[in-house]
């Protein structure tokens, strides 16, 4: 896993040419419109020394991240790997649609369904030296709201694009309302 966002349909950014992790001065807000899928998922390393029990986990996401960006249509926006201490690692994702996400998830073609089935075998082999876990969060259109001030482009944020707060709202609550009436 890379330690920056993939944006699997940035828009052409002639601005920002060389700079996807310098800060964009001001308050932002992610430029999404519509809803959103938040998918959390991680692994939790039990015990470093059980290498052939955690080893194939941790290599399993990124041959599913380089099939999920070159496949845009399969839904994934953005995502953004993040290390939680030494032994858990987890990915926010960023879906069009829970639909999308479970698709994926479902498709006995592509690369998740392997690993996870590789996955439960390890499961019942290790005896838990290894962990993993996700949550799904489907978004309500125009329900979420997001800020990002003197930081780079990050999360839904770069995901989507960002563009001024004003646009949207001063307050995080004008910014909801804003939202929930699109």
């Amino acid at each position: 896993m890379s330690g920056t966002t993939l944006n699997t349909n940035e828009p052409d950014r002639p601005d920002r040419p060389g700079k996807p992790n310098r800060p964009v001065e001001g308050r932002m807000t992610a430029a999404s419109q519509g809803g959103v899928t938040v998918f959390l998922i991680g692994m939790r390393i039990n015990n470093f020394r059980a290498l052939r029990s955690w080893w194939p986990v941790f290599i399993a996401m990124p041959k599913m991240i380089r099939e999920l960006s070159k496949e845009k249509e399969r839904g994934l926006l953005g995502l953004q790997p993040l290390l939680g201490g030494p032994r858990l690692l987890y990915l926010v994702q960023y879906w069009e649609s829970k639909e999308k996400l479970l698709a994926y998830a479902s498709d006995r073609d592509g690369e998740h369904r392997p690993a996870w089935a590789a996955f439960n075998r390890r499961v019942r082999e290790g005896r838990g030296k290894v962990g993993f876990w996700h949550e799904t969060y489907a978004v309500p259109a125009g329900s979420y709201e997001s800020i990002y001030v003197n930081m780079p482009e990050f999360g839904l944020g770069k995901a989507t694009g960002v563009v001024p707060v004003g646009r949207r709202g001063e307050r995080a609550a004008d910014r909801l309302a804003a939202g929930s009436a699109g």
